[in-house]
């Protein structure tokens, strides 16, 4: 497959097939994903990975995140289980943590530099046939999430992806074209 296509036909997956992924193959994909530009190769990442029955850990902290959220008390222990079930079937769990820098700017490329190897991630992915979405909901600030997680002071959560064999491929949505976007100053 071409880049141009795995580009084009990436999608961001929200259901998996029941069916774990491999972690040598995860963590070949990470391994070429951390070539992304980086400037002053400070290479601030870190991973981690949640899969088999610690997937449950981040469920019960989810549950625990969204019924503290919820402020009517009758729907507390409803929102709690949606959450749960949101993450119960995701087959593995793969969080990308960076160091925060203490200087804006290098916290500022550093956070650019995660992202560039979360897109390399997400496509060398596509292209073993495993999906995934990158989430960034609000429970990844949450110090239960963040303990079970394992995640230090200091560090930020830039993705918590989901990762595993597509169920549901997406339709494509529409894109904005490249005449509406593009300003060429002669």
């Amino acid at each position: 497959m071409k880049l141009e296509q795995i580009i084009k036909e990436r999608r961001s997956i929200k259901r998996f097939k029941d069916i774990p992924v491999p972690l040598d193959t995860i963590q070949s994909l990470l391994e070429t994903s951390t070539w992304a530009p980086n400037h002053k190769m400070t290479q601030p990442w870190r991973f981690i990975v949640v899969q088999g029955d610690s997937r449950l850990k981040l469920a019960e902290a989810t549950r625990a995140f969204m019924s503290g959220k919820e402020k009517d008390p009758e729907k507390k222990k409803e929102a709690g289980q949606r959450g749960y079930n949101k993450l119960k079937d995701v087959p593995m769990f793969v969080a990308v943590v960076m160091d925060e820098n203490p200087n804006p700017m290098t916290r500022e490329e550093d956070y650019a530099a995660t992202s560039a190897l979360i897109q390399n991630f997400s496509l060398l992915a596509w292209e073993q046939g495993i999906g995934m979405i990158w989430e960034t909901y609000g429970m990844i600030h949450s110090t239960e999430f963040r303990e079970a997680l394992g995640v230090n002071p200091g560090e930020k959560i830039v993705g918590s992806l989901h990762v595993g064999y597509p169920d549901m491929i997406p339709t494509p949505r529409p894109r904005k074209s490249i005449e509406q976007l593009l300003t060429v100053i002669n």
